[in-house]
């Protein structure tokens, strides 16, 4: 492989390894100020605990998740220098505020959050874990903002003689439509994966180490379905949207991500589809009109097809190939709808379960298991499909990905990088899956804190 392929294996391993860490940082931090609130609100001691509990957990997978996410920005000008050179101006602004001001503002009220529980004012420590949350969603907002710029450029033009796009409104950069869209979206999958989360470790948790543990890790588990089912219900209404926009403004990744080849009226949706070497359709279950349906609510509706708009690209942007590769945008669009909706439909069920006081059965503890693994392949699978779908492009109609690599660096280079990435990666997600399992497996509250003690807590067991 050239060094383009390899670079771009490496962002893509690099880049979805590190949105493990990012949902549930985001939704993980809120759950547990809620539980912190809950617990000054009523006195009840189980809500002190589960803020503990969980809050230990969600320390864990913020600091991997700082660790992985520094590697990303060492990319841009390791790998991919021509490009960095090209949205630098861009993307200069609303990166220095995420990292000066979202998330220097994590950091400080974070480490107040965990060494101020008994130095603080109760309401003063609170407000700290809160910050912390807002936080997280400035870091979101910010890196979408840019994001979305590489999906749908504005509020730029494009210096030819310098070679580069030159910020002229920042302003419309962090309103792009895009980025409004897709933000939105992004959180309601975060609170999808961590209500999973909290849910699954609850449940197993009752199931295995049950006696005092019942009462918080009920309402634990009733909390985590209730994030993880209103989450799901918000990314369907959010992605309806997206969908819209994407079929106007990237009408290519959604002719891609159903390989519909020319345009149609009351466009199918396909189920399930298989294709030769050749990409010629061996079998292929269709429902009539659906796509029409998600492109424009219409089932009449028409949507251009690939071999149209590869036309198109070629009269506007000269010869070339600018569909992405087709098999990779298909399927990870319906793997990414197919773990979301199997996640949305299992909180349904253990909402169910536990219904007027009653615990799940025994042989839901597998559930429970697979259960957090469910929204972060979705999450995992709607990068791809964002991604890959806009391929040729890096930035989308201004920049094909093969200009933006950098000329000086060697295949063996990247080899090696991507090697010692991946080994390395490999390492921490060994010493991440660890910390957890540790601290699942251990009590739910050192000492048996009480919300009369004199301290107001016990200080975290690490």
């Amino acid at each position: 492989m050239d060094a383009l392929e390899l670079a771009r294996w490496q962002f893509g391993i690099t880049t979805v390894y590190h949105f493990l860490f990012v949902p549930l940082t985001i939704s993980l931090v809120f759950i547990v100020a809620g539980f912190q609130t809950a617990w000054l609100r009523t006195g009840n001691d189980k809500y002190l605990k589960l803020t503990h509990f969980y809050g230990e957990l969600f320390l864990i997978n913020f600091a991997l998740g700082v660790a992985t996410g520094i590697v990303q920005e060492f990319q841009f000008g390791m790998n991919w220098s021509d490009y960095s050179r090209f949205v630098g101006d861009i993307f200069g602004a609303p990166l220095a505020i995420e990292g000066l001001l979202a998330f220097f503002l994590e950091s400080t009220f974070l480490g107040l959050w965990i060494f101020g529980w008994d130095k603080l004012p109760k309401l003063v420590h609170l407000a700290s874990i809160w910050i912390v949350a807002i936080g997280t969603l400035l870091s979101a907002f910010f890196i979408l903002a840019a994001n979305a710029w590489m999906q749908q450029p504005v509020g730029s033009i494009v210096n030819t003689a310098a070679g580069r796009a030159e910020l002229k409104d920042f302003g419309a950069v962090l309103t792009n439509p895009t980025v409004l869209l897709a933000f939105p979206h992004v959180i309601a999958g975060a609170f999808m994966t961590g209500g999973a989360f909290v849910l699954g470790v609850a449940v197993w948790r009752l199931l295995r180490r049950a006696g005092a543990d019942v009462a918080p890790f009920r309402t634990a588990a009733k909390v985590g379905a209730t994030a993880l089912l209103l989450g799901g219900l918000f990314v369907l209404v959010t992605g309806d949207q997206l969908g819209q926009h994407i079929t106007t403004d990237q009408p290519m990744k959604l002719a891609a991500a159903e390989n519909l080849r020319t345009t149609e009226k009351s466009a199918p949706f396909s189920v399930f589809t298989l294709w030769d070497l050749s990409g010629k359709e061996i079998i292929s279950i269709q429902i009539p009109d659906v796509l029409s349906i998600l492109a424009t609510h219409d089932p009449n509706g028409q949507v251009q097809g690939i071999d149209n708009l590869q036309a198109q690209f070629q009269a506007t942007y000269g010869p070339g190939d600018y569909s992405p590769i087709v098999p990779v945008t298909f399927w990870s669009f319906r793997f990414m709808i197919g773990a979301g909706s199997l996640a949305a439909f299992a909180a349904i069920w253990f909402l169910w379960r536990m219904r007027k006081g009653r615990v799940p059965g025994k042989r839901e503890v597998a559930i429970a298991v697979v259960l957090p693994l469910l929204p972060l392949a979705a999450n995992s699978f709607a990068w791809i499909f964002t991604e890959m779908g806009r391929q040729p492009w890096i930035v989308y109609g201004q920049q094909l990905t093969s200009a933006g690599v950098s000329p000086s660096v060697s295949s063996l280079e990247v080899a090696i990088t991507l090697i010692g990435f991946t080994v390395l990666y490999g390492g921490l997600a060994v010493v991440e899956v660890g910390l957890l399992l540790k601290r699942i497996r251990g009590p739910l509250a050192a000492e048996g804190a009480s919300a009369d003690s004199a301290d107001q807590t016990t200080p975290f067991s690490y």
